[in-house]
Parts: structure tokens; sequence; C-alpha cells
């Protein structure tokens, strides 16, 4: 039988039977309706995965169903059920996804805050793009990511685009893309507020308000957490103290629809940040302020958007040397690091008769920073060093999505980036003689060129079958050439000479799923080769000192596969497991050859996740999301080993009404010690937390 247009339909029929309803982009769901009910029979069908709509695959929005790269998608209800308290460790659950040294922003130093996928060398320069709403947020100094920049409120949900993304997204998008894209709504207002243990309190909220042509946004988030002492026990000494943390995040939008096809908004957002590193002596704080805007329009011709964004920020650390015995501390340097930056995008897009999508467009970034450096002996500053440069970028890329009939889709894409560094230099004031002595570099110019070929084919209506190569690359960041750092006993050098990471690579795929999109089954085999990737090479180890620098490591071979399975026991249980295997080596390496064969530091060959989700509208929801990892390895010789790990978190919540969920959210319930580094002391990742909070959700 077919429905009526308001979705009521009637039937005769004596006893009881089971109920079958199917609609095209709908899941297949299932009623069972009896002759004693006294209620109507209310079926609720739920889009299709194959529906979803992504933006980060192509530029544009793009049916998931149709895109032949490797895209997860976690909507709202999916950021709302997991206990995790940031955005980066809510990302944990993608099977691949990796942070550096495996700590999280809760109270990791935010240079540390690097995100790699499929172990394309994690390090706090990511080789993952990260987006808000088309505007990174990937530090354009350093290159790591301020993930308090993103409010949990305002999520509408996030895209995970993996594998070499360099053709539409350029440098840093070496590994993959993350985007979160932000709440559309006309008119809401959301709220999300916890307290835990750990004097850890967090409140997040976003509104929306629209009258006549003109619209507004804006979402602000507070956070603060006395933190925990992350040195191991048996090792910690007095001068070990609790890394705390807070944040004060904020923006607002203004937008007004200039015609029925045309809108243009203007924005501003701030973040405000300050982090205690474990003694007392090392801390660091940002101060960021970006004014964006932008334009979209549409018409006969295709749609165009334009995309500008300017940023300033000040960044400050101090460092400093223990003694052996952990009980005395001394500053050897504090750091203050300007910079400013600033980006330009304008794209195209057009529908080309029934087989042609067509993506074409332009960008400009730059960034200027310096590090200016005190140096300390013995308490005392004795000079100053000031290290930095400029990197100016200019791009092109194009893409054409090609329909071939009903069961086979084709992109073809490249970009070609061009891009400066200029004015770099280095030098040095001893404070007792006042005489400036200067290091200039060369200035110096490169070009790559990224392309993509994919393909997706529908083997059967359950069956897809898909395959890419790409070509990707990673421009050193200013960071990494004129930047040092010191954590713990271990000194890390900058490197003015380092040149660009290039990878080639390709990756093969099947995912299957039932007619009702209960059981979703997924597989995907990659293998890319990186040349030059920048890593922390140790030069010289002493009891008192492990020194390295940041060098090109020859070339790194990373392969592996990913497994996902999803399942889906009607409309009120669903769960997910997932497994990758990535083997990254050292392939190659001329300068120091006994590196060869090595794992790549910081990545485990064996990652796992779980999550399950049951819903009651009358009771409560429950989720739970688990995660391990195999060892891994903290530096280049393979000496320092990481062990592996496996936590669990929950999250119990009740609704209350239609506008209002309690929620308990427990985060590392096993209450595992892991070790997320060796400098060579052991640090630990978070302990358990235990938060209880409420959200309040007011949207039309």
């Amino acid at each position: 039988m077919t429905t009526s247009v308001d979705g009521t339909f009637s039937f005769e029929a004596a006893g009881g039977t089971r109920l079958l309803v199917t609609a095209p982009g709908f899941a297949d769901a299932e009623g069972h309706w009896s002759a004693a009910a006294t209620e109507p029979l209310t079926v609720v069908l739920r889009p299709s995965r194959q529906e979803e709509v992504t933006v980060t695959a192509s530029r544009i929005a793009t049916r998931l169903g149709d895109t032949a790269e490797r895209v997860v998608v976690l909507g709202r209800a999916d950021v709302a059920a997991s206990a995790a308290l940031t955005l980066d460790d809510t990302l944990r659950q993608v099977p691949g996804f990796t942070l550096f040294r495996r700590s999280g922003s809760r109270v990791a130093n935010p240079t540390s805050q690097g995100a790699s996928l499929r172990g394309v060398g994690p390090s706090g320069a990511s080789r993952t793009l990260v987006l808000l709403d088309g505007v990174p947020l990937n530090d354009a100094f350093g290159g790591w990511v301020y993930w308090s920049r993103v409010a949990r409120a305002a999520i509408e949900r996030v895209e995970v685009l993996e594998g070499g993304a360099s053709d539409l997204y350029g440098s840093a998008a070496i590994g993959g893309v993350v985007q979160a894209l932000r709440r559309t709504d006309e008119a809401a207002l959301a709220l999300d507020a916890s307290l835990g243990n750990g004097g850890t309190a967090i409140g997040s909220a976003f509104a929306a308000g629209r009258r006549g042509p003109w619209g507004a946004r804006a979402t602000g988030e507070a956070f603060t957490t006395a933190g925990y002492v992350q040195v191991t026990e048996d090792e910690r000494g007095p001068v070990d103290v609790a890394a705390g943390a807070a944040h004060l995040s904020g923006s607002l939008e203004v937008s007004r629809r200039l015609s029925p096809s045309a809108t243009a908004f203007v924005q501003a957002s701030l973040l405000g940040e300050s982090r205690e590193n474990g003694t007392p002596l090392q801390t660091n704080d940002t101060d960021f302020q970006q004014a964006s805007g932008g334009a979209d329009w549409s018409g006969t011709a295709g749609a165009l958007s334009l995309r500008a964004w300017y940023g300033t920020q000040s960044y400050h650390q101090s460092f400093s040397a223990l003694s052996d015995d952990r009980t005395g501390e001394t500053l050897t340097r504090r750091q203050r690091v300007p910079s400013k930056a600033g980006g330009l995008t304008v794209q195209w897009s057009r529908a080309a008769g029934a087989r042609h999508v067509l993506v074409a467009g332009a960008e400009g970034r730059f960034v200027r920073g310096r590090s200016d450096e005190s140096v300390f002996v013995a308490g005392t500053a004795t000079a100053l060093v000031s290290a930095g440069g400029r990197q100016r970028t200019w791009a092109l890329f194009a893409a054409d999505r090609v329909c071939l009939g009903r069961r086979a889709r084709l992109t073809l894409g490249a970009r070609v980036d061009r891009w400066w560094e200029e004015d770099g230099s280095e030098s040095t004031t001893p404070f007792a003689t006042s005489v400036t002595s200067t290091t200039r570099y060369p200035d110096r110019a490169e070009t790559a060129v990224s392309p993509r070929l994919s393909a997706l084919v529908f083997a059967t209506r359950s069956l897809s079958l898909t395959a890419a190569g790409y070509g990707a690359f990673r421009a050193p960041t200013l960071n990494e050439l004129y930047r040092g750092f010191r954590l713990g006993s271990t000194l890390t050098l900058a490197n003015p000479e380092l040149v660009e990471e290039r990878l080639w690579g390709g990756e093969a795929g099947a995912s299957w799923h039932t007619r009702g999109d209960s059981l979703r089954l997924r597989a995907v085999a990659f293998l890319g080769r990186i040349s030059d990737p920048v890593a922390n090479v140790t030069r010289l180890t002493t009891p008192q000192l492990i020194t390295r620098q940041r060098q090109n490591l020859g070339r790194i071979l990373a392969r592996g596969v990913e497994l996902e399975a999803e399942g889906r026991h009607g409309a009120r249980l669903v769960g997910s497991i997932g497994y990758a295997f990535v083997d990254s080596v050292v392939e190659s390496f001329a300068a120091s050859p006994s590196l060869e064969g090595n794992a790549v530091p910081q990545v485990a060959r064996h990652q796992a996740t779980l999550q399950v989700r049951y819903s009651h509208p009358r009771f409560v929801d429950l989720a739970l999301q688990g995660r391990a990892a195999s060892r891994q390895f903290e530096d280049d010789l393979n000496r320092l080993v990481l062990p592996g790990y496996f936590t669990l978190d929950a999250q119990v919540s009740r609704r209350l009404g239609t506008a209002a969920t309690v929620f308990v959210a427990l985060e590392n319930l096993t209450r595992a010690r892991y070790a997320v580094g060796l400098t060579p002391v052991r640090t630990l990742g978070p302990p358990f937390l235990a938060r209880a909070g409420i959200r309040m959700d007011w949207s039309r």
C-alpha cells in the first residue's frame, strides 16, 4: 500500500502482523501492528546514511553515497552522546585519527596539538587541515590546532576526510581534512554546562536569530580545570604540580540576505587561553583575535563563494631546567611569539548538464611571525634571541565530478600552489654588550602540483567499490623553521633549511550494507610515500639532556587498512566497531641509515574503537565509547616505548521535556594510567573524570 500525502495509512486485518515501510532516500523501517492495540501505530523513517550530505569531500554539498573519498560524518547527536569533554577527544572515535603524544587539548600544551590521519607522521605541526566553516583552525605560525575555538554547543556536525586532500585544500591537508560546521538555525538558543572533579567546569552556548533580511549567530565557551600531576608517582618530585588550564572563546556573526540568491556576512572571534604546564615556572598563554567575512551567490552561471579572514595572535611560553631529583627548577627561556595571518578564497561551482559538476577557485594566504626569546642563565636574563620570517601562498584549483551513468562516478582534480619564504633571519643580542649579530636566510620559492583521480562504482544496490590516487604536500611552518623549544629534559632545535613534505598515495575500498541499512561494513586499504617528512631527529643524548633537531627524514612508507562495522537494531540501539592497522616506517634516510626500518614516532601500529548507544525516550539514553592502541615509540631511535592502552568512556542522559537533558559523563572508566610522553620522564594521560550537567536547546 501507499500512504497518503501526510504520511497516514489504514488497512483492515485480523490478529497482528509485521509492517515493512520503505521510501526513497530513507532506510527501511519495521513496525508491529496488533488488532488489540488502542493507540495508532507510528513508524519513524530515518534518512539513509547514503543520503547524508558532505561539503568537505568536494567543497560543495554532495551526497555521501556519491562520494568516492572516505568521509566520516559525526552529527550533532553523535557529538552530544560522547562523554569526551573536547572536540579532539571526540574525534578519537574515528579509526586512524591520532593526536601528537596521545595527549588531548584538555591540559596539554597547545604546541603538541597536531592532528594526523593514517600514520602520516604526527607531530606538533598538524598533518591534517582543520577547518571551522571553511576557515582554518590550524595555527598559521606553528600548524597546531586550537580546538578550544570550537564551542561545543554550536556544532551541527563534524566531517573527517581521510587521505591526501591537497588537490582542493593545499598545504596541511597532506593527511586529510577535519571540518566542524556550526548550526544554521533561523532561531535557536542552546546551552551546555557541566561540573566535574578536578576543579573542572565548562559552559558552552549558541544563539541565532533572524529579523527580515538580517540574521545573527553568536557562540561562547568558558572552561577551567585544576588539571592533574602528569609525572608518574615514582618519578615526580616537589617541583611537579598539577597541569591546569582555562580558556574563554566567543564569536559573533551578522549576515544579510541581499537577494533570494545572495547573502553576505561578517564575523569576529576571539580566544584567550592560559595553561600551567606541570611545574611552577612552565606556563603558556595565548591571545587570539580574528575577523572574517564572505558572500555567497547562485544563479544560472553557477554558484560563487567568497571567504576572507585576518587574525593576530600573541603566544607566550616559559621553559625551565629541573634538577635530577626534581626538587629544584631554574628558568631557561621565556618566549614571546607574535604573529599575524590572513587568507582569501574565491570558489565557483556549476552543474554542467546531467553528467558534470565543475568546481574551480583561487586561494591566497600569508603569515608573518617571530619568536622572541629571553635566554636565562642561573635565573638571570643574558641575551635576546629573535628569529622569524614571512610566508606567502597563491593557488589555483579545479575539479570535475563526472557521472558515468547510474553505476559509476569519477573525479578528476588538481591544484597548483606557489609559495614564498621571505625575510627569514635570526639575531642574538647579549645584554652584556648590546651588540646584535644577525644571520639572514635567503628568500626561496617553491611550487607544488597536487592531482587527484578517484572512482566510485555501484556494483550492486548494496555494494559499492572505491579507488583513488593522489598527490599532496605540506610546507614547513615558521615554527619549524625558526622556533626551538624544550620539554622536560628534551631540547628540540629549529632548522631554517627544511623543505616541503610531499606525498604520493592511493587507496581502494569497499562498502556494503543491508537493504534496511541495519548493518553496514566498510574496508579501505591505503598506501602513501612521504618524501622529506619533517621529524625530530636525535643528535645527542646525555644523562642531563636529549638534543633533537627538526630534519627532513628521507622517505616514509605509510600503509595499512581500516575496517569498520555499524549495526542498528530498531530505532533505539546502534553500535559500531573500528580497527586501523597502520604500518608507518622510515623507508630511507641517507643522513642516518641506522634509522631505516624504524617505526615512525608517535604512530601506533594497531588502533581500535567501539561505540554503543541506546536510546529510550521514556527512560534514559546510554552511550559507551572505547579506544585502544598498541605500543608506539616516543623517539626516532625507537628506544623510548609508550605501552599500549585501553580506555572506556560512558554517558547517561535523561530527557526532561522537549528542550532539556540532564547527563552524567564519565571519562576513563577503566582508570587507565597510560603513558603519553617520555622526555625521558614518563608523563601520563588524563585520569578518571566525572561530570554532571544539563543541556538546553530551543530551536525553530
